[in-house]
């Protein structure tokens, strides 16, 4: 089996004044992390963003033990009824839904059941943790960005 090579790298925003943290740091995951930075560098609604900047405690249902979820971004909108402020996670739709159970018990479905109940646990988390300051945290998929 051939083993996937993600679009990952540095990137810099050519409007600087808007990155909130250090923006000579910012790393990309994947290929729709950096489509989203550079919606959110060339956005005028856009007043300030970051990425990975905002850390939420969670219990990992797997081990039981505390972790440090780094969200994917942090944004602040202007919109019509004011100033919003949004904590964003992108992952593909396939992750944001119960695994399908196999006919056979296999490696690879309890991997999956793993990895669900982790963001299951970190999205709970990073929801409470935004509303606890009047701030929306919400998951963008392909769906939405593409």
């Amino acid at each position: 089996m051939k083993k996937q090579k993600y679009h990952q790298g540095s990137w810099t925003p050519k409007h600087t004044n808007k990155y909130d943290g250090d923006h000579t740091t910012i790393f990309y995951r994947s290929s729709w992390e950096l489509k989203f930075m550079n919606w959110c560098d060339n956005n005028p609604a856009v007043l300030s963003w970051s990425s990975e900047e905002t850390v939420v405690p969670y219990r990992s249902p797997v081990d039981m033990k505390p972790h440090r979820y780094f969200l994917d971004f942090k944004i602040k909108v202007k919109s019509n009824t004011g100033i919003k402020t949004y904590l964003v996670e992108i992952k593909p739709e396939i992750q944001t839904r119960p695994p399908k159970a196999p006919t056979r018990n296999s490696k690879r479905y309890l991997l999956e059941c793993n990895t669900f109940m982790v963001n299951q646990s970190k999205w709970d988390a990073a929801d409470r943790w935004a509303k606890d300051r009047g701030w929306e945290f919400i998951v963008l998929t392909e769906k939405h960005l593409f």
